[in-house]
């Protein structure tokens, strides 16, 4: 077998394939269809300071290769998964990280400082970028000081591994990687999802309660590997990608544009046990191309 490690910063991964929060639950949900330890990474579903009920319903809508979603961080806050789930999650030998949401600097800051209190949760993942959140979200991830402000409040609460996903509704995404790179990210991820509309011709209104939703799946993936070749180019700490992939190859694509992990996400909805084909699928194309190592083929285009 090949070598699959691989490196986010001071997290290290047992292999590259992580889920995309928001897509995998916590993790919890899916020990029926996959050996949860075998997944180089989980990020769990998106928490905030306070519990947040989300959008109204219709919140999904099918589209043509993909789906639109305006779920809105439904959760019960940082307090209810600091009591109620992580005992659950803290056992699972892999690294579980919690994808961190607010509207303003302070509670993006006094989230992550709970959660770096937790011995068992390694790192975050910053949702700087979520399209779906009437305030914050967006508004701090389309501008570079916007994205910064998040960051370095963070980074100041937050002491262990500081990952950023970057929204690719912006005018230069690599403008906003250099930006909370300086801030003290620790890594990037991206792409969050596309912004989007589907509309029902007979009702004559949009098939999503607030009119729009962030679109994911296989149709976005040709614009996320030109986003991760972008960033992975303008910034020095590891790129994490994501958008679209659906099996070893697309990984593969991703990796070879300068990832050093991906994320699965959509693709969890069709298959439950796609992230463990995927990292089977990797290593058997490494072995048919005689590589020992992951790492020799990251950022090789």
């Amino acid at each position: 077998m090949a070598r699959l490690t691989t490196n986010i910063g001071n997290l290290t991964l047992k292999n590259p394939v992580m889920t995309a929060s928001g897509t995998f639950g916590y993790g919890l949900e899916f020990q029926d269809f996959v050996p949860l330890d075998q997944i180089g990474g989980i990020i769990v579903k998106g928490t905030t300071l306070h519990h947040r009920e989300g959008n109204d319903y219709p919140r999904m809508a099918e589209t043509t290769g993909g789906m639109l979603n305006c779920v809105g961080l439904q959760n019960k806050g940082v307090d209810y998964f600091c009591k109620n789930i992580y005992p659950a999650v803290s056992s699972i030998d892999t690294n579980i990280i919690v994808n961190v949401s607010g509207s303003s600097p302070e509670d993006y800051a006094e989230c992550a400082a709970r959660i770096d209190e937790l011995d068992s949760i390694p790192a975050i993942e910053l949702n700087i970028s979520c399209p779906n959140v009437k305030q914050g979200g967006m508004a701090f991830g389309t501008t570079t000081h916007g994205a910064a402000s998040v960051v370095k409040a963070v980074r100041e609460a937050y002491h262990k591994t500081l990952i950023v996903k970057l929204s690719p509704n912006v005018t230069d995404i690599a403008e906003i990687a250099r930006a909370v790179e300086a801030e003290g990210a620790d890594s990037v991820s991206l792409i969050n999802t596309l912004m989007g509309m589907a509309v029902d011709i007979e009702r004559r209104q949009s098939l999503l309660s607030i009119g729009t939703g962030g679109l994911s799946g296989p149709c976005v993936k040709p614009v996320a590997l030109r986003m991760v070749k972008q960033v992975s180019q303008a910034v020095k700490i590891p790129v994490i990608g994501l958008g679209g992939i659906c099996s070893a190859k697309d990984a593969i694509e991703f990796i070879m544009v300068g990832a050093s992990a991906i994320q699965i996400g959509t693709a969890n909805f069709l298959d439950p046990a796609i992230t463990i084909k995927v990292r089977d699928g990797i290593n058997e194309w490494l072995d048919a191309h005689n590589i020992p190592d992951i790492k020799e083929i990251i950022g090789v285009i």
